[in-house]
């Protein structure tokens, strides 16, 4: 007997109704990108390994999934190195090219490849597939799909009060209720500074950033173990668990931060951001919270993050002002700021809550049923009409059963069942059925047609 056929750990398959419900989170997505002038692109979900490495630190080149080269990849590779056995040595011989482990870096890539192209400021999104290696657990994927909005060539505050805005209106139309939290690394950093630990500001922000999921206690234990002082942590405690309005808030970081340039600077925008925003009658909450860091490390600025109120899951949307991502690829000085809706944790949310809108996941409308060859052809014209008036309808393409077409309808969840027989044809017109009550009516073509578009 043939072996069962199976899919790679981490990947799943979808099926039309969760197609239909995917489809419905990305479109709304687009159409509110689209409302603030962003642009798509797409890049290839392969990019040369050179340009996805080192881009993510260490941790993040072993997510990376590496394309074997075609051919006679062992060309050019000495019996000393093959009997080495080193894996990582051996891959950057082996392969040339990688899946994209983000859209950032892609996007980066974009830029500077086509800047002659570009005007800047460069409002682009991206609603693609990405790929990591991790160890596939609930919530967390080996494939999955990243909605990215940036700006880049411009430092305006401007485009992360937009990106808000954004934000906020991608959740109200939703209907996920949900809190936006803000920081800014320069204030981590200010804080990393009057505590006198600024050496250690990366290993400061990849702790608090744990502090919902690991607790206080254990983020001060890793924060010792990272080598920073009693002193420094003892004077960390009061800045991480500071508390009341944002407005509260950022009067107190004002004073605590008074030494520091770089934190003060950090303040200053947050206090835009969030008054700008005050003005603009956001549907969702907007919190100043200074445990967020966000773990990768090329952000400088303004960094998001959303939670969902009513489901007990990760972040669902995260981004970040960036400086220099172009850098790396030689083009220096190009300013960025980005949000990536997290589709699959979307998907989740929505599912528990059950807010998909019904005509989102419905797919046919109208099932003419087959009685034979006659009873076919008199349909197909009726058919060809409520499709030119934007009617999603099917024929069952056999003379089966009455009783297997009507659990054909019944299974595809099909709310209407146009039924033509004899008499029907001979008064030149359709018997329709509404599958939810049970009703049914002789109608005109024409009325079939306005019953099903009102």
């Amino acid at each position: 007997m043939a072996a069962k056929p199976g899919i790679p750990k981490g990947t799943r398959d979808f099926s039309p109704v969760e197609m239909a419900k995917r489809n419905y989170i990305f479109n709304t997505i687009r159409d509110v990108y689209h409302l603030y002038g962003f642009q798509q692109i797409e890049t290839p979900s392969m990019e040369m390994l050179s340009t996805l490495m080192g881009k993510y630190g260490e941790e993040g080149d072993k997510l990376l999934f590496k394309i074997q080269n075609s051919g006679d990849y062992f060309s050019g590779i000495t019996d000393e190195e093959l009997l080495s056995r080193n894996a990582a040595k051996l891959a950057s011989k082996f392969c040339e090219k990688g899946l994209r482990y983000d859209l950032t870096v892609p996007f980066a890539r974009y830029v500077v490849m086509h800047r002659d192209e570009i005007t800047f400021p460069f409002k682009r999104y991206q609603i693609q597939p990405v790929w990591r290696a991790d160890r596939p657990q609930k919530g967390r994927y080996r494939e999955f799909y990243q909605c990215d909005a940036d700006v880049v060539g411009s430092d305006s505050l401007l485009n992360e009060v937009e990106l808000m805005q954004i934000v906020d209106t991608v959740f109200t139309r939703f209907g996920i209720r949900v809190c936006i939290k803000i920081n800014n690394r320069k204030i981590l950093t200010g804080i990393a500074e009057i505590i006198g630990e600024a050496d250690k500001i990366v290993d400061i922000t990849v702790a608090i950033d744990k502090l919902d999921k690991i607790g206080l206690e254990n983020v001060n234990k890793e924060l010792a173990e990272k080598g920073i002082s009693d002193e420094a942590i003892a004077k960390l405690q009061p800045i991480i668990l500071l508390s009341g309005t944002n407005a509260e808030k950022l009067a107190t970081l004002k004073t605590v931060l008074s030494g520091s340039e770089t934190g003060l600077k950090g303040v200053e925008e947050s206090e835009f951001i969030l008054n700008t925003l005050q003005t603009m009658g956001l549907k969702n909450e907007i919190e100043l919270d200074l445990t967020l860091a966000r773990g990768l490390n090329y952000y400088t600025g303004a960094i998001f993050e959303v939670k969902a109120l009513d489901v007990q899951i990760g972040s669902i949307t995260g981004g970040g002002r960036y400086d220099n991502l172009t850098g790396v690829f030689g083009m220096a000085g190009v300013s960025g700021v980005g949000i990536s809706f997290g589709a699959d944790r979307i998907f989740d949310v929505l599912n528990q809550l059950e807010l998909y809108p019904k005509e989102a996941v419905n797919g046919t409308q109208l099932l003419f049923i087959n009685f034979g060859e006659k009873e076919a052809a008199f349909s197909m014209g009726i058919l060809a009409k409520a499709r030119a008036a934007g009617i999603r309808a099917e024929i069952f393409p056999d003379a089966a059963k009455m009783k297997k077409q009507m659990s054909y309808a019944n299974v595809k969840n099909i709310p209407f069942v146009a039924i033509v027989g004899e008499n029907e044809m001979n008064e030149g017109k359709v018997m329709l059925k509404n599958m939810e009550n049970g009703e049914q009516q002789l109608v005109t073509s024409e009325e079939l047609i306005a019953a099903l578009t009102k």
